[in-house]
């Protein structure tokens, strides 16, 4: 989108009745909401917002069709012992979303599509790898089932199969602040606590560029990768004001733009919409949002509008492009607790506006984990948004774990072996490998009836209401 179309009328709020029966936050009031992680989870389906859960940690997801107050008892996602640190939902199945923790571990979990009846307790799986606090998640943007995560140490995990990828482990000296892959996945833009922003070629476990000091002062600084393949940055300077930056990865030395905001103690998170090359610049405690589109005209980095409202922004989180309501002209979404969808222009008709909505990232992955692994990379496959989004059927993910007896035993002279512990005979391993089959049937047909009386509750609820 050229700046020419954005810049057309003012960017208009809807705040309208259709805008508010349809999928209003304004109206989506929860008491044990905390929004002490700045940010919230939002997709087509769902929105995820981190609460508080008596010292453990936990978060609530809501069906975006709810709106209303929301029951102090509406379940919740637990399962960490301490606290929630960072949520992501899948790109490639909405029904999915990791959680990682202050326990040091990582949950992936699938969200049904109905309500359930309590809380839910089991994850798909828990990867458990880091020995401190997770803060950092972020999926392949193209990959099927692969997920970063960050300490100080960057791990990227296969979810489907629960093994470990690739662990980054001496790149950086102190906490990640901020991860983000480019549009292939086949580079990372991280920055950190010692004030160094990196790109790195996690395949090659190499960092090919950095920059010290991008932004002079103490406190975080963000990064995004833009469209053009530049790095877009958010921090602050010495004498503490905010401040983004445009950079060239090829030549870290000078930026190409650089410009100072204003004071304020508020860590400015970057939203980019590569479709537009539009960011979208908010802050925890702020009252305005800011937008900005980057081109490849001096200078670079064009501010476009500001939304501003009475109440400070608690937490934020950005819809995917496929979300949108394309017949509003609806063009951003943000889940922010004060802010309403955006549309650069009135709908004039029911024509398709196609300068508005460029093929867009669609929920099907480009490539397997291994094929990525192996060396592959793939642009995301792109879908068009002229009939609108269509969610696909609800998706289980099944995660499949090597299974330990295909492990052969280590080469070597063998110790001695008393009576008790000997190998089990053949006939044995065979009777306890049929046991567990007819275990795990059982279980998954218990799971399935209690699935459907879940289904037939809610039916029973509903029709009461």
């Amino acid at each position: 989108m050229s700046r020419r179309v954005v810049r057309q009328s003012k960017f208009r709020h809807v705040f309208g009745q259709a805008a508010k029966a349809d999928q209003s936050y304004e109206d989506i009031r929860v008491s044990k909401v905390t929004w002490d992680s700045s940010f919230c989870a939002v997709n087509p389906k769902f929105l995820a917002i981190i609460v508080e859960a008596g010292g453990g940690g936990a978060f609530i997801v809501l069906p975006l069709a709810k709106t209303g107050r929301v029951d102090k008892n509406y379940p919740l996602v637990t399962g960490h012992t301490a606290p929630v640190l960072d949520i992501d939902w899948c790109p490639h199945n909405d029904n999915v979303i990791a959680s990682a923790s202050d326990d040091t571990t990582v949950m992936v979990w699938q969200i049904p599509d109905y309500t359930p009846m309590r809380n839910i307790t089991e994850p798909i799986i828990t990867l458990e790898g880091h020995s401190k606090r997770v803060g950092i998640l972020c999926w392949h943007p193209t990959a099927r089932n692969v997920l970063l995560s960050g300490d100080n140490v960057i791990i990227i995990w296969n979810v489907g199969t629960g093994e470990v990828l690739l662990s980054l482990d001496d790149m950086h000296p102190d906490v990640i602040h901020s991860v983000c892959w480019n549009s292939n996945g086949s580079l990372l833009a991280t920055t950190c606590k010692d004030k160094t922003l990196r790109i790195i070629d996690p395949r090659k476990g190499q960092v090919v560029a950095e920059r010290f000091a991008a932004h002079e002062g103490m406190r975080p600084m963000r990064a995004v990768f833009t469209r053009q393949g530049h790095i877009f940055t958010t921090g602050f300077t010495r004498m503490s004001q905010r401040e983004l930056g445009l950079w060239d990865p090829n030549n870290f030395e000078e930026p190409v733009a650089l410009q100072e905001m204003d004071t304020s103690n508020g860590v400015l998170l970057p939203f980019y919409d590569p479709d537009s090359s539009i960011v979208y610049l908010c802050g925890k405690g702020d009252s305005s949002i800011r937008y900005f589109e980057i081109t490849d005209e001096p200078p670079f980095v064009h501010y476009l509008n500001t939304f501003s409202s009475k109440e400070p922004q608690r937490g934020m989180g950005f819809m995917p492009k496929r979300g949108l309501e394309v017949n509003k002209c609806e063009i951003a979404r943000h889940s922010a607790n004060t802010s309403p969808p955006l549309s650069p222009r009135r709908p004039q008709s029911d024509l398709f506006q196609d300068d508005l909505y460029p093929d867009t990232p669609g929920p099907e992955p480009a490539l397997e984990a291994d094929e990525w692994l192996a060396g592959q990379d793939a642009e995301p496959v792109l879908i068009s948004l002229r009939d609108g989004y269509i969610p696909p059927k609800h998706r289980e993910l099944r995660v499949t774990k090597r299974n330990i007896l295909d492990v052969r035993p280590p080469s070597g002279p063998r110790r001695s072996q008393s009576a008790s512990d000997a190998p089990l005979s053949q006939h044995t391993l065979e009777t306890l490998l049929e046991e567990i089959k007819a275990l795990r049937e059982q279980v998954q047909a218990q799971e399935q009836r209690i699935t459907a009386l879940e289904n037939m509750l809610c039916e029973l609820v509903d029709g009461t209401d």
